[in-house]
């Protein structure tokens, strides 16, 4: 399976055979621990950063489709996958030609609980599915371009805007607006539409609270033993501020601790702090994981505007000091990450090797 990557002896292009390999299956678990165990691979920037710089108007949003919905759309940018999909397509592909292994789908807010904001819980199923097809034209376009560098997908599942962890009202702290099984029932069938819309791997992403990523987490497993797949499956979490714990309260060990047990390809953190502040959270990961280890943080802190300003050679800088380290298999980039961002992490990442997983996760 190997010479199917286009990581024959030498790194020699073998195009014919990838070829066949894209149109006979997805990416299995095995075969992309073969690329991860041979270079650090690059995952894509930030999505909503780059659809800012479209000043799209409440009209874009809608769209024809949705011209005389009687919800305001604006900020939606999952239906944009349905009302621009030229416009995603084209952020995919800036990322692709910037050097992006993995592009995320469009689907951060691909849940019913996200989407309810919006009263569109009824194309949920359409949305995921779309968003994953146009990812993957993207990534089939450049790998038949580019056979010898396979380029995946990644569905996305984001937090939802909902804890199972911890109450909305501080004078009941009983209370919880979500319950596990909701949560189950919701990544269900997000997922559901990703596989089918054609993604190689599943990425959780974002988690700040643990328990709605056990749900995600329950979902996901589910519906792969039931479709008899063996896709990859990521987890990254986020780490809030200096106290070095999630949202709900924990540190990054225990966040490991409480996912260790999701039979995952890689464990990781993105957004909320920047590469500097996510150094020593990193280094704790690849310390005490047994799995490949991801990062994708933002461009710094947003200042006073809400802005990212960490230009493209800082954050390369600090990105290449956790290659250096060891402390990597995927790099990438969050809030405030572009294209730019993109090419100059992933020439400092093709300069070194990528982190050693314990023997443990080998032998298990």
């Amino acid at each position: 399976m190997l010479s199917k990557l286009g990581l024959s002896e030498g790194n020699s292009p073998v195009g014919a055979l990838f070829l066949d390999y894209l149109c006979c299956m997805s990416i299995t678990k095995a075969d992309l621990q073969q690329l991860l165990n041979h270079r650090i691979l690059v995952l894509d920037g930030a999505m909503g950063t780059m659809i800012q710089r479209y000043q799209l108007t409440e009209e874009d949003y809608r769209g024809e489709r949705f011209k005389d919905f009687p919800h305001l759309l604006k900020g939606n940018n999952d239906l944009l996958s349905l009302t621009q999909p030229h416009i995603i397509r084209q952020i995919h592909e800036a990322y692709l030609k910037a050097g992006a292994d993995i592009i995320e789908t469009n689907t951060f807010n691909g849940t019913t609980i996200s989407q309810a904001d919006y009263h569109l819980e009824e194309i949920v199923y359409e949305l995921n599915f779309q968003s994953a097809r146009i990812a993957r034209e993207a990534a089939d376009k450049f790998n038949l371009l580019t056979p010898e560098k396979p380029r995946l997908v990644a569905g996305a599942l984001g937090p939802t805007n909902k804890t199972a962890s911890l109450s909305p009202d501080v004078n009941d702290p009983g209370f919880r607006a979500i319950s596990f099984d909701e949560l189950v029932e919701a990544y269900r069938l997000q997922t559901s539409g990703l596989i089918d819309g054609g993604v190689d791997i599943i990425l959780i992403e974002t988690v700040f609270d643990t328990l709605n990523c056990k749900a995600a987490l329950y979902a996901v497993n589910e519906l792969l033993e039931e479709r008899n797949l063996d896709m990859p499956v990521m987890v990254s979490g986020t780490i809030t501020d200096a106290s070095g714990r999630t949202l709900s309260g924990q540190t990054t060990e225990a966040f490991w601790n409480s996912v260790a047990h999701g039979e995952l390809l890689s464990v990781g953190l993105n957004c909320a702090l920047g590469a500097k502040d996510m150094r020593p959270y990193i280094q704790e990961l690849s310390d005490k994981s047994w799995v490949y280890v991801s990062c994708y943080p933002n461009a710094g802190l947003p200042n006073e505007f809400g802005q990212y300003d960490q230009g493209t050679e800082e954050m390369a800088a600090l990105i290449e000091d956790f290659c250096r380290s060891g402390f990597v298999n995927i790099v990438g980039g969050c809030c405030g990450t572009t294209p730019d961002h993109i090419q100059k992490i992933a020439e400092v990442a093709s300069l070194y090797a990528p982190r050693v997983v314990p023997e443990l996760a080998i032998n298990s």
